[in-house]
């Protein structure tokens, strides 16, 4: 993958994050459903994905009074810890756009 590609992509997942976070704000919570139906299971989709999902129904509780921001923030953090803790598996793929292509040996 060339350089200009890899550059694309952490304003795309910002972007992305964006669009969920706002998708949250607004009552809607398929924003991590979608994120599993448009690119599959993998690393990023389980951070991302999960992330969106345990976000949303933190707001809903936040928005209906039954937790505070001062609440919601931390339980975030820790949840993206670990996502990320459980994303390092070896048994859960990579994405297609992370993984390098194999080069055949020359030397055979």
């Amino acid at each position: 993958m060339d350089s200009d590609k890899k550059s694309l992509i952490v304003p795309i997942l910002v972007v992305t994050v964006g669009i969920g976070w706002l998708l949250t704000t607004l009552g809607i919570a398929v924003a991590g459903v979608m994120m599993f139906l448009v690119s599959g299971w993998n690393k990023m989709t389980l951070v991302a994905g999960t992330l969106l999902i345990v976000a949303s129904c933190l707001s809903l509780l936040r928005q209906t009074g039954r937790l505070s921001l001062d609440t919601e923030v931390p339980i975030l953090v820790i949840v993206l810890g670990v996502l990320l803790l459980i994303a390092r598996s070896r048994t859960i793929p990579a994405p297609d756009w992370v993984l390098e292509p194999q080069v055949p040996n020359s030397g055979e």
